[in-house]
């Protein structure tokens, strides 16, 4: 009970000190008003007179001139005339935006590897074939090795152009390019393959020719036999051919 009637009082006591803390007291100052007045539009007059002529002449000589209006007008005009450069930047970069978002979805889409990827793979199959027939025509291992590297290279081009950030036109072109080249290198090796087949089948023809003896005793006993045999035959014939004309002859 003793503290409710204390906390009463205090409040009793107290409420004429915090009403005078709320009250709001406006002192209105002219000549601060007439300073801030020339300072912004120019008009009006500083005072007390006396005191700026003392104190502040060359500021009160130029203050009305100095005043923030003209600025505010000048940089109003500006902010005008800004607004038709402001719309030609907006139209530019709204086409430009535009512009960009089609570029963005013609190098996100892969059209061209739909068109002329069979191509390269048609020729990239074709070209590690042939690398394979390399050693079975007996072609060595370097030459093996350095026609596949040239299948890793093209490979590596392919997958390059496939993920870099290209429009299809120029992706197409490159494509093309690596195309060409895959089938000029396939021109290359199939001749290498050509002469190294050739150059094969003249080593083992050679080989066989020199795996087989002839003896040329042989040959010439065989052949002059041939030639006895033929004579003899011959005279034979010719001495019966004599005999009967002579029998003829007789009996005539």
């Amino acid at each position: 009970m003793k503290a409710i009637i204390a906390t009463l009082t205090f409040l009793i006591l107290g409420l004429p000190n915090l009403m005078a803390q709320v009250q709001v007291t406006y002192n209105h100052d002219s000549p601060k008003q007439n300073q801030i007045t020339v300072q912004e539009t120019g008009a009006g007059a500083l005072t007390p007179e006396f005191y700026y002529w003392m104190f502040h002449n060359n500021y009160k000589k130029s203050a009305a001139v100095k005043n923030k209006l003209g600025f505010r007008t000048t940089a109003g005009i500006g902010l005008y005339n800004q607004i038709d450069d402001a719309e030609k930047i907006d139209s530019a970069f709204t086409k430009r935006a535009r512009i960009e978002a089609l570029n963005v979805t013609d190098r996100q889409v892969d059209i061209a590897w739909k068109t002329e990827g069979h191509k390269l793979q048609s020729a990239m199959n074709r070209f590690q074939k042939n690398i394979d027939r390399i050693l079975l025509v007996g072609g060595s291992i370097d030459d093996n090795k350095r026609w596949q590297q040239y299948y890793n290279i093209y490979m590596s081009a392919i997958r390059i152009i496939r993920n870099a950030y290209l429009p299809n036109a120029q992706r197409k072109r490159e494509y093309l390019g690596i195309y060409a080249d895959i089938e000029k290198q396939n021109e290359i090796l199939l001749k290498y393959l050509v002469r190294l087949h050739s150059a094969n089948q003249t080593d083992h023809l050679l080989e066989a020719q020199n795996s087989i003896n002839i003896d040329k005793g042989s040959i010439a006993s065989a052949a002059m036999q041939r030639w006895k045999d033929s004579g003899l035959r011959t005279g034979r014939s010719g001495s019966h051919g004599d005999s009967e004309s002579n029998g003829e002859q007789i009996d005539r």
